[in-house]
């Protein structure tokens, strides 16, 4: 089995994969707080719920995939994964990692590793030329050429940040679901700021792809665009430019990364 870590700046998703099949899936809050310690008894419990993984923390676990936004919590990561899977071959994904994706950008170390493991998901799965919409606390577009090769992006606010900012800037607004509207045209504040961020966020999506693709392709119907991260399903039904929705792509890129480079280890 191997364990795939992804810590983002709001959440941290967890993927337990078979060979190639993801088997089960977590999705923890991020605490750049947590030691190594906590970390591991986290872990444990819950993997102590699936069947096929020992009592023990890192029983059934073979090999282990990290990469991560947040600095802190990748360093007590670190420590985890030498304190308690030291037998266990672990790739992270930081600077000298094998990814098998060139980065064309001006300083490839400032790249966030989700969006390069993104990239690596992208080129396996679907070929380029391609666009990676990741919904998450920030919502990102990264650009893949034609020939595989990560070209770079755009990131925006994504939508949480979006809705936090209306209820703490708004003297009149407050925080609310997001979720969609009865309508387009709201009948009250609640749906009035919920049309404003699923139909807001769909026509960024549709513009900002729409730009992107002229650029990276001489026939932008030519480019595959795909959506991912926790909050892709509210945008999904209302944007006319997204082709594929993979809510486990990251999880993905982390697979092949580790099968890429656990033979160096």
């Amino acid at each position: 089995m191997l364990l795939t870590i992804d810590v983002g700046n709001t959440h941290t998703v967890l993927g337990l994969f078979d060979g190639e099949d993801i088997v089960e899936h977590w999705r923890i809050s991020t605490d750049a707080r947590r030691t190594a310690d906590e970390l591991a008894v986290l872990l444990q419990g819950l993997m102590g719920m699936h069947p096929l993984l020992g009592d023990e923390l890192g029983d059934g676990i073979d090999g282990i995939a990290i990469c991560a936004t947040v600095p802190s919590v990748l360093h007590e990561l670190r420590e985890v994964t030498r304190r308690y899977y030291g037998d266990v071959p672990a790739v992270l994904v930081e600077p000298g990692v094998k990814t098998g994706v060139p980065i064309l950008t001006d300083n490839p170390k400032e790249v966030g590793a989700d969006r390069i493991i993104n990239a690596v998901a992208a080129v396996d799965l679907y070929g380029g030329p391609a666009i990676v919409v990741d919904f998450g606390t920030a919502t990102t577009f990264d650009a893949v050429s034609a020939r595989g090769e990560y070209v770079g992006g755009v990131i925006a606010p994504g939508i949480e940040i979006s809705v936090e900012a209306l209820g703490v800037k708004g003297a009149q607004l407050r925080k609310i679901e997001v979720a969609r509207p009865r309508s387009v045209i709201g009948k009250n504040t609640v749906e009035a700021m919920q049309s404003g961020i699923v139909y807001g966020f769909a026509g960024q999506v549709d513009g900002v792809v729409s730009r992107m693709a002229r650029e990276l392709a001489d026939d932008p119907d030519d480019v595959t665009v795909i959506a991912t991260g926790g909050l892709a399903p509210m945008v999904l039904g209302e944007s006319s430019v997204i082709d594929e929705h993979q809510p486990w792509l990251t999880l993905i890129g982390l697979r092949l990364v580790y099968e890429r480079n656990v033979s160096r280890l």
